[in-house]
């Protein structure tokens, strides 16, 4: 009988002890939620260009998947000022959906690439391709520039890396209506490759298609410093922000682009 006694004894202690191991974990992390500490992101909309009638919504959607996810939150600004050395240092990723010439001096331009450089995650959605065309820097740390959208229809779309963040939930292939992108000044050596398009889902001979290798990329990846740059095409549609898939993506690609 003292031998059961001594056996329910020890599995109460090791209970006990799974719990304050448990402890140990999962109190920092809520008491840094408490605090504030999450990673905090900087979501940039400036439309010196086209101004697409998506950026409220992304806004919106983009502060919810923050907190829906506990992983982030997102600050939306509309004031280029907020590039700046001290103000960029409050965040751990900058995300552009901008177009044209944005409003920055020389000396903001260096601390955004800094900024990346430094470690820090820079995300471009959709437009952000359609910005800075008179600085080439911005254009080789995003990895290239839009150069036209053929098609503006469901499309194909092959799922390169299945094992990225930003992907893995997608499965090979998944068929989704957007505008699509080609690129200019882009070479699939210098990025890492997450989308492409499948040319047999489109008419590859419409007038306004460029490239004649047939490549398409629709997302990709690349090192910048020691800082990470996510770039994804889609995301001109209201249906494809409100899209899970969507979603998840930008989600898995954010947290990769800070290193998480």
């Amino acid at each position: 009988m003292s031998g059961r006694r001594t056996s329910m004894a020890t599995a109460a202690l090791r209970g006990l002890c799974a719990l304050l191991l448990l402890a140990v974990w999962v109190l920092p992390a809520v008491a840094a939620q408490k605090d504030g500490a999450l990673p905090s992101v900087l979501y940039f909309t400036y439309s010196q260009g086209y101004k697409h009638e998506v950026v409220p919504e992304s806004e919106r959607i983009l502060v919810e998947l923050g907190e829906r996810s506990g992983r982030f939150r997102v600050t939306v600004s509309h004031d280029p000022s907020i590039i700046d050395a001290k103000r960029l240092a409050g965040y751990d990723a900058v995300v552009f959906y901008t177009t044209g010439e944005l409003p920055i001096d020389e000396r903001q331009k260096r601390d955004l690439l800094a900024f990346v450089e430094s470690g820090k995650g820079f995300v471009g959605i959709h437009s952000a391709s359609d910005t800075f065309y008179q600085w080439p820097e911005y254009g080789r740390m995003l990895g290239g520039y839009f150069d036209e959208h053929p098609w503006n229809q469901e499309v194909t779309v092959k799922v390169e890396d299945r094992k990225h963040p930003a992907t893995r939930h997608l499965g090979e292939r998944l068929v989704i209506a957007d505008e699509i992108y080609q690129f200019k000044d882009w070479s699939r050596a210098d990025v890492h490759v997450l989308l492409s398009l499948d040319t047999a889902s489109v008419d590859a001979a419409h007038p306004k298609v460029h490239r004649k290798d047939g490549d398409f990329a629709l997302a990709w990846t690349r090192t910048q410093g020691k800082g990470r740059v996510f770039y994804s095409a889609l995301g001109h549609r209201p249906e494809v922000w409100r899209d899970p898939r969507f979603q998840n993506f930008l989600l898995g690609g954010l947290q990769w682009a800070m290193g998480k």
